[in-house]
Formats: structure tokens, C-alpha cells, sequence
């Protein structure tokens, strides 16, 4: 596919910093979207991601949980294709604690030099401990206070190579979907999915052509029907993680773009057989896969 046209680090960097876009550039208990895990991060590869005990918290904002690691343990399970990929322009929407965009920019930093990161969150608690997450560990992201990617989508589409979400999916009553404070993190409205419905043409506008996405949903989000909503744009999809708690059963689906070739050949096959999706559920995971979708 024909790639968009990639400018130098310096001219980019400035264009983005002196862009006005009316937006703030940043360079307990609570039911939560799981109940906040124990867990001690153990590896299981040599690769870094961030530590829990350099991370800043607060009260307004969501902590590492169970959907974070799945998330950062998805990133790590497909990272040879990432580096193969050759990201330039990476971003997550949603950044919270900063767990994610840290831990992306630790595991591909040593062998891709030059790529940059977006994180943007509609919190500015969020931002701020993002920053601080960052700072901790010695990596660097372009920081925004915004609704999604409000402001930045325009400007930057067609340009992200790796997008990372995970969105409010929580179904809740609708009153509470995007309120202020902590309770945006995890306020998903009807079946968990009005946020999702509105990220997901944000970011089909935002992905350049050979453009990944990496997003956690929950069984109540019917996440094979947003996998069909999905191809219908174009898009393959594959669980790369598939995770149960005590209160909920996550999937991270990974998205990419396919050419004609491939959507008719997967059509042809879908037509005479019953499609994987229907089964979604019962798919297990996949780790480490050496194809182009990973």
C-alpha cells in the first residue's frame, strides 16, 4: 500500500507543538472496570514494561488493572511483528495511568529509534500522572488533554501506525458516559459500547494505511459483532489475548487493514462456511504469531 507522506523528525515535532488547537498540550475505593489486581509484574519475556512502583496515582484516575496487563501482555505477545512493522507514529486514546504508552515505548524504544508517541486522555489528572509515568522511565510522549483525539485527528490522518485503547467498556446507565472525574475511565453506557462506537471511526481515520489497532473489549461489548462493524471498513481482526477475571472476560483484538486480494479470498471462504466470529467466545487466544497480522 501507498504510505503517507512521512516528514522529517524536527519539522514534525515543532508543526506539532506550535499547532493551536485549543487543547492542553502536556510535553480509595470506586467500582472499577475490574476489581485492581495483586498482581506483581513478573515478565515472562527479557523486554521492559513500565513498573508499578514508578507510576504516580490518584484518586481521579485508573489504576493498572487486570484489562491494562492484558493490553501490555497483547503489545508484548505480538512485539516481533510490532518491530518488524516499523512504527513511527504510535498513540494511545485513553492513557489513564500511563501504564500502556510507557510500557509500548520501553519494549520498541531500544530498537526503533525515532518513533513518537501520542497519548491523549480527556482527564487532566490522567495527563498529569501519565507524564509522570513517562518521566520515571525515561521515555518520552506527546501528552494531550482531549475527548479521544479530538483536534489531532484531522491533522494526523492517515499518519498513526499503532493505535493502543483501552476504552470505557463497562456498560453502565448512559448519564454517566463521559462525567467528569475517574468514573469516564470505565462508563461505556448500553452494553459497554457508546464509547467504543465513537472511537472507532476516530481511528480508522487516523490509521495510515498499513495501521495497527489494539483494543480490549469485554463479552457484554459483543465484541464480534464490532469485529464485523469492522471488516465491513476493510479491517481483519484477531484476538491476541483472551483473559478471564473474577468479574469479567476480556479479549484483545488486534485490527489491521487487508488488501482486495485477501477480502475476497476471505469472503469466498466465509460463504461457504460458517465464520469464526460466530464462535468468538470460544476462540482461544493467540500468541507469537509470525504472519503479517500477528
Amino acid at each position: 500500500m501507498v504510505h503517507p507522506v512521512r516528514y522529517s523528525t524536527d519539522w514534525f515535532l515543532c508543526w506539532i507543538a506550535t499547532m493551536d488547537y485549543g487543547i492542553d498540550i502536556g510535553s480509595s475505593s470506586f467500582p472499577t472496570k475490574c476489581k485492581l489486581s495483586s498482581r506483581t509484574v513478573s515478565l515472562k519475556s527479557s523486554y521492559k514494561t513500565a513498573q508499578l512502583r514508578l507510576l504516580s496515582r490518584h484518586p481521579e484516575v485508573y489504576e493498572p488493572c487486570d484489562d491494562s496487563f492484558a493490553l501490555v501482555d497483547a503489545l508484548l505477545a505480538d512485539r516481533a511483528n510490532l518491530l518488524q512493522h516499523k512504527p513511527r507514529l504510535c498513540m494511545e486514546v485513553g492513557c489513564g495511568s500511563g501504564y500502556v504508552i510507557t510500557s509500548l515505548a520501553l519494549m520498541l524504544g531500544e530498537e526503533n529509534f525515532g518513533v513518537h508517541y501520542f497519548a491523549t486522555d480527556i482527564n487532566p489528572h490522567a495527563v498529569e500522572v501519565t507524564r509522570a509515568a513517562l518521566e520515571a522511565h525515561g521515555v518520552h510522549a506527546e501528552i494531550i488533554t482531549t475527548n479521544i483525539a479530538s483536534g489531532l485527528h484531522k491533522r494526523l490522518a492517515g499518519m498513526i501506525d499503532v493505535v493502543v485503547v483501552n476504552p470505557p467498556y463497562v456498560p453502565t446507565p448512559e448519564e454517566e458516559v463521559g462525567c467528569d472525574g475517574i468514573t469516564a475511565s470505565w462508563a461505556g453506557g448500553e452494553n459497554g459500547r457508546k464509547v467504543i462506537d465513537r472511537i472507532l471511526p476516530v481511528v480508522d481515520e487516523l490509521l495510515s494505511g498499513d495501521g495497527w489497532l489494539y483494543m480490549v473489549t469485554l463479552t457484554a461489548n459483543n465484541p464480534s459483532q464490532i469485529c464485523r462493524s469492522m471488516r465491513e471498513k476493510g479491517y481483519a481482526s484477531r484476538i491476541i489475548v483472551q483473559r478471564s477475571t473474577e468479574e469479567e472476560s476480556l479479549h484483545v483484538i488486534k485490527f489491521w487493514r487487508e488488501d482486495i486480494a485477501e477480502m475476497e479470498g476471505a469472503r469466498a471462504v466465509a460463504s461457504g462456511s460458517e465464520s469464526w466470529l460466530s464462535q468468538f467466545p470460544l476462540r482461544s487466544f493467540w500468541r507469537g504469531n509470525n504472519g503479517r497480522s500477528g
